[in-house]
């Protein structure tokens, strides 16, 4: 497994195309605003070499029987579906934010279901391409971006019905040695910080679209991808040299677009190809893969708890009767939270390539209340902090000869603690429910793996209702037919 630095070494040694703020950006390990992304990724490394978190982190290949990285572990029983859990809690409390490496590790367990699914079906070669690959992945202890999302254009058209084909990956030539892409995939977590980078179709398609039915894994600086950063709140204070209003000092999070340019893929690396009718399976059982993944959101609650009952401390009102009722309520939210992802990972089963997978209605259950709970937790935080989370004057100010002195003054809390203090937990709050490290916390908990309704349409899907009402007709005598 590789070290945290081994881990830096290896991005240096890419040449990603990458663009932000309308210019091309060379140095991303020097870059402030991308650097707290890369840390939190090495994060997932440097905790994997701690004894202690060794059986949460690791796990033991099936492939080569090493020990390996769980992020590029293949399930093979309930046991390693809950430690998945516990593993996106305790990094998510670590570095308060995403830590990016969750969707490929999702990516890499799909395929290797749907790829012996087509195999079986159809006959193709496609698992074996995979476990080739998978080998070099867990080998090489490497970060898979996996990319999913297309822009999709006009959403009430299927892919062959759009007035720009591109706005969904798709193959435009085939060739002997391999095929040609072209498209884009949005909302590309970690991508910058990947080595391989996973595509997967968005959604179920039909014959007409089998041009999109594509699957395929490549190197992340492979030639014609370009990469557009995507913005966050606040994100430019990470360039003011102040980091006290940050509020992470440490770690967060990035997406990105990634446009693929008549982008040519070696048939080794295809394992999907045309196969439409796979194309309904590989997302259901990515998305409920990656709504489990949700539990590093209940790591970031934790955090954020921790956050809130420290200012309600400074500003004297931790006793008040109110604010231990709300601090209770956002203990009760969260651990509800952690409740539901355990449970869908108890609760999972084997497929046929041998695989484990989560049970799927419990999956959406648990990704529907991460939709909801997180932001009943931020207005909560917001509401035992204060006015002072949004009207708190900068760092510059608090350092300024003439202005410290009033700021230290005028904003200290209660006697045992320090007014610099105070603003730092204030604007940890604040960078959590509202600024850069929210995109990692509240709209991801709400549009990441799917937005409430795609969970709503699969509960409905799957919840076996006919088998609810026989149990209420049988407890009321009602005969039918």
């Amino acid at each position: 497994m590789m070290t945290p630095e081994q881990y830096e070494e290896s991005l240096e040694k890419l040449n990603l195309s990458v663009y932000m703020f309308g210019k091309k950006i060379t140095a991303l390990g020097a870059d402030p605003i991308i650097r707290p992304s890369r840390n939190a990724v090495a994060k997932t490394y440097e905790m994997a070499q701690h004894p202690e978190h060794k059986e949460t982190m690791t796990a033991i290949s099936h492939l080569s029987g090493r020990r390996i990285n769980r992020f590029t572990h293949i399930f093979q029983s309930t046991r390693d579906l809950v430690l998945k859990s516990k593993m996106g809690r305790l990094l998510g409390g670590a570095t308060g934010c995403c830590f990016q490496r969750c969707v490929g590790m999702d990516a890499l367990n799909t395929l290797s279901i749907i790829t012996h699914a087509i195999d079986q079906a159809k006959g193709t070669p496609y698992n074996q391409r995979f476990l080739k690959f998978l080998a070099m992945v867990q080998e090489q202890d490497l970060v898979c971006d996996g990319a999913m999302t297309d822009p999709k254009g006009d959403r009430s058209l299927a892919p062959h019905q759009q007035a720009d084909p591109d706005l969904y990956l798709r193959v435009v030539q085939e060739r002997p040695d391999g095929i040609v892409v072209r498209g884009a995939k949005a909302h590309q977590t970690g991508a910058l910080n990947s080595h391989q980078i996973i595509v997967m179709p968005t959604a179920t398609l039909r014959a007409a679209d089998k041009a999109w039915a594509v699957s395929f894994a490549l190197p992340s600086d492979h030639p014609g991808i370009t990469y557009i950063m995507g913005r966050q709140s606040c994100d430019t204070r990470k360039l003011e040299g102040h980091p006290m209003d940050v509020g992470n000092l440490y770690y967060g999070g990035h997406e990105a677009l990634m446009v693929f340019d008549d982008v040519f893929i070696p048939w080794e690396r295809v394992f999907m190809y045309q196969e439409y009718e796979f194309s309904g399976p590989l997302v259901e059982k990515f998305t409920a893969y990656h709504r489990q993944s949700y539990a590093c959101k209940v790591g970031v609650g934790d955090v954020l708890i921790g956050a809130t009952q420290t200012i309600a401390e400074y500003n004297g009102t931790a006793k008040a009767s109110h604010v231990r009722d709300k601090i209770v309520e956002m203990n009760q939210l969260n651990e509800s939270l952690f409740c539901a992802t355990l449970a869908c990972a108890h609760e999972g089963h084997a497929e046929p390539s041998g695989t484990w997978i989560v049970d799927a209605l419990m999956a959406n259950v648990f990704k529907y209340n991460i939709a909801h709970y997180p932001y009943v937790l931020a207005r909560l935080a917001q509401d035992i902090a204060g006015g002072l989370v949004v009207t708190l004057p900068s760092e510059a100010d608090f350092r300024s000869p003439e202005t410290g002195p009033l700021m230290e003054k005028y904003y200290r809390g209660t006697a045992g603690s320090s007014t610099e203090n105070r603003m730092r937990i204030l604007r940890l709050i604040e960078a959590m429910t509202m600024g850069a490290q929210a995109v990692g916390y509240l709209p991801e908990s709400m549009h990441g793996a799917g937005s409430p309704q795609a969970q709503r349409i699969m509960i409905a899907r799957l919840v076996n209702i006919g088998q609810k009402q026989g149990l209420a007709k049988h407890l009321c005598g009602i005969r039918e037919g």
